[in-house]
């Protein structure tokens, strides 16, 4: 085919080559999309993973303790992989178990959660509500978990009290706004807890008042982890909160990490452990599962964490640097 006068053969063809390099650099975009969104939907969310970590958070002189942090199971009754996997968390052999909630997500899970905490429910446990207990989720838009994060809706009442029976029938410490003293493995924990300040339900003041310096391990428990709670637990002295609600931000970018947390925390402390103020840490827990209406995690596996809790190197349980939190000893399986 003649090129028309005054234009070359490599001009004449450029438009149809551009073209093409949008229309293919279109597909490979629209083919990542779907295949980030095939993974983080169906496979990462169910890539259940043990996290260990090594905190330097007792009284010197005090004994290790192992403490399975378990929180944000979502739980619906047809999640059988789910609740088998939650079964075989036994095999840890914790001294302590601690749940922070949102362990709910339909009317008929109590007895699927229940189950799957199996022989779980015979160790010393500790637990606080979150909002996911109290109420059912509810259809939304799922980037809202990325662009609206603090808003709330609730859904239908959720059977917290059924649930709240199961645990202390087994003798689990239901920890809302209460204090108590325990021994575990022969060691004083001082521990306290607030409901869940996603909904405002906290009230520190029930609690309010030094931790005691004599225990071992002073704990304070919060499914939500505001900075409001954490401000007051750190101003009474405890060396460790625990807390969960964030799913570790659910969705990571690489050599970045979250991007929201859902409450007023910071994103770098979405997940893991990280200190607050000069004497305390904390550790937040990505959780096990998410909600029905956003089902998907990326660089986010859903975990339990085993915390093996290790005497201060210095005076009482207080941090000496930033050294020591910031890079726990960490492994996942």
């Amino acid at each position: 085919m003649p090129v028309p006068s005054g234009l070359s053969p490599v001009a004449s063809l450029a438009p149809a080559a551009t073209k093409n390099v949008v229309t293919n650099t279109a597909l490979v975009a629209a083919g990542s999309l779907v295949a980030g969104v095939a993974y983080a939907t169906m496979i990462e969310r169910n890539a259940f993973v043990v996290r260990e970590v090594t905190m330097p958070v007792l009284t010197p002189g005090s004994a290790p303790l192992r403490v399975l942090h378990l929180s944000d199971f979502h739980m619906r009754p047809q999640q059988r992989h789910k609740q088998a996997w939650l079964r075989d968390l036994s095999r840890w052999d914790p001294d302590l178990v601690v749940n922070t909630g949102d362990n709910l997500s339909h009317p008929k899970a109590v007895p699927s959660v229940v189950q799957a905490m199996g022989d779980l429910l015979s160790v010393p446990g500790l637990f606080v509500f979150g909002s996911n207990d109290y109420f059912g989720p509810k259809p939304k838009n799922p980037t809202s978990y990325l662009f609206n994060p603090s808003k709330r809706l609730t859904g239908e009442p959720l059977p917290w009290q059924d649930l709240r029976a199961a645990f202390t029938e087994r003798g689990w410490l239901d920890m809302t706004h209460t204090k108590r003293e325990i021994e575990v493995k022969g060691q004083l924990v001082s521990v306290a807890g607030v409901d869940d300040p996603h909904l405002t339900r906290d009230r520190y003041d029930t609690i309010a008042g030094p931790a005691n310096r004599a225990a071992n391990l002073t704990l304070g428990l919060t499914h939500a982890p505001y900075v409001r709670v954490l401000d007051r637990f750190a101003a009474d002295g405890y060396q460790l909160v625990m807390a969960g609600h964030t799913h570790g931000g659910q969705l990571r970018l690489p050599g970045y990490g979250a991007l929201v947390t859902n409450c007023d925390l910071d994103p770098s402390r979405a997940r893991g452990a990280s200190r607050w103020g000069s004497e305390m840490q904390l550790h937040v827990s990505a959780g096990i599962g998410t909600s029905p209406y956003a089902p998907y995690r990326f660089c986010c596996r859903p975990e339990a964490t085993l915390l093996t809790l290790v005497a201060a190197p210095t005076g009482g349980g207080h941090v000496g640097s930033r050294a020591d939190v910031s890079h726990p000893a960490v492994s996942a399986r």
